[in-house]
């Protein structure tokens, strides 16, 4: 592992990432203003789940390989933005078929579901690759050996934290959702904001340039 000085370093570094509102914090929003915290503490585990994907992949050369081909990178973002943009579509469809209740009153989509939607949604993102690729590397001390393990382990730091950022803005949204819960049409604009929201980073993410270099 890096010296104490190094791992203190990427730390700080580490968290000021985790807090800066990107992609990851949007859909955590998104998804606990459509289904509430559980389903927003839910798929923040599961983005985190995704992640560790990513940093096992690019301790084995995967994410590298994914990244040094056009079709494969190209392949991977419209998967991924495809799945987003139907998240976001059933959302809003839920959101204007009962407020998103089935017929017996249970939520369309529970903690189970979002956990495995936050999975795939972080597992099919190229970019989250091409960070792991960008940063973790920065850190890591060849001359200190096993550099697989301290990609993994320094990419765990990062999840962690960024997991801990998700989980802390799934409790700010589900307070502001159950702020308005005695408004119904209230709710009902949130989950199709959210809805939006996330049809919005879907788009994004189809548009992603491969990263040069």
């Amino acid at each position: 592992m890096p010296d104490p000085a190094q791992l203190a370093l990427f730390f700080l570094a580490a968290l000021v990432l985790a807090v800066t509102p990107g992609p990851g914090i949007f859909y955590v929003a998104a998804r606990t203003l459509a289904g509430g915290r559980a389903e927003g503490v839910a798929s923040s585990f599961g983005t985190g789940l995704g992640g560790m994907a990513h940093v096992l992949a690019g301790s084995l050369g995967v994410s590298a390989l994914v990244l040094a081909s056009a079709e494969l990178f190209t392949g991977l973002k419209l998967l991924g933005a495809a799945y987003l943009i139907w998240v976001g579509f059933r959302t809003i469809r839920f959101a204007r078929q009962e407020a998103g209740l089935g017929p017996n009153g249970i939520p369309a989509m529970g903690p189970a579901r979002a956990f495995r939607e936050g999975v795939w949604v972080e597992a099919l993102n190229p970019k989250t690759a091409a960070f792991f690729l960008a940063f973790v590397p920065q850190f890591v001390d060849p001359s200190r050996g096993l550099v697989a393990l301290q990609f993994v382990s320094l990419g765990f730091v990062s999840v962690a934290l960024n997991t801990l950022a998700d989980i802390a803005v799934a409790f700010a949204a589900g307070h502001i959702r159950e702020g308005a819960a005695a408004r119904p049409g209230l709710i009902r604009r949130l989950r199709e904001g959210s809805g939006a929201a996330m049809m919005a980073l879907g788009l994004g993410l189809a548009l992603a340039k491969k990263p040069a270099g």
